[in-house]
């Protein structure tokens, strides 16, 4: 769904992103991860068309939508408004399939978005991105700021959708853990090159990424 070949992005003089390759397979969960400032925003904003890359290719597959970190939704809109922002270029906006899929936001649909705690926000956020129908979803950041019980919650949301419906997702994460227990394989970014990649269980069994990532001892 998802082929990053040799993506160089910069601002200005500065390279944010030297010679990037990745991929997402259709039906795959893949996480991206590093540390804060590695780049991974930058790809994703590069993926969406909000930054042009300097050098090497980006191809998608399908429709991608995108969650951006910090869930940056409108607050003076209804929680159904903003879903709503989500689907304006398909022709059905009807925001009933969404409550189906998250339930907990039936009840929230006419409140402010704004009023809203950070988890139901970033559950309006992942809402308004699945609006447009989407074959590959990536998130930027799902565990920002968010209690641990919130996430697990939201986590298992994103793994039902990939499950039942087959939806590609890349996974863009500081919380390395989480991300490599969600998805299949992954990627380390690192000061905006790849540092490694393989599958979750490699990832998580590599002494480097475990000890900058994981955690001592993990």
């Amino acid at each position: 769904m998802i082929t990053v070949d040799q993506l160089t992005v910069r601002y200005g003089v500065a390279t944010a992103l030297d010679r990037v390759s990745l991929d997402v397979q259709p039906g795959e969960m893949v996480a991206l991860i590093g540390p804060n400032g590695a780049g991974k925003s930058t790809l994703v904003d590069t993926l969406s068309g909000i930054l042009r890359p300097a050098g090497g290719t980006v191809r998608v597959q399908g429709r991608l939508a995108h969650v951006p970190e910090g869930r940056q939704v409108f607050p003076d809109l209804s929680v159904d408004d903003n879903l709503r922002l989500g689907g304006w270029r398909i022709r059905n906006r009807d925001t009933g399939p969404i409550y189906e899929v998250l339930p907990a936001l039936a009840a929230l649909r006419r409140r402010r978005a704004g009023r809203l705690s950070g988890g139901e926000q970033q559950m309006v956020a992942v809402g308004r991105a699945l609006m447009a129908r989407p074959d590959v979803l990536a998130v930027d950041e799902l565990s920002l700021g968010l209690a641990p019980l919130v996430v697990a919650d939201l986590a298992r949301h994103l793994s039902a959708l990939n499950a039942e419906r087959g939806l590609a997702v890349l996974l863009i994460e500081q919380n390395a853990r989480l991300a490599l227990e969600l998805c299949s394989r992954g990627y380390v970014l690192e000061a905006g090159r790849i540092a490694t990649a393989g599958t979750a269980a490699e990832l998580a069994a590599d002494p480097r990424v475990s000890a900058a990532y994981l955690g001592a001892g993990a």
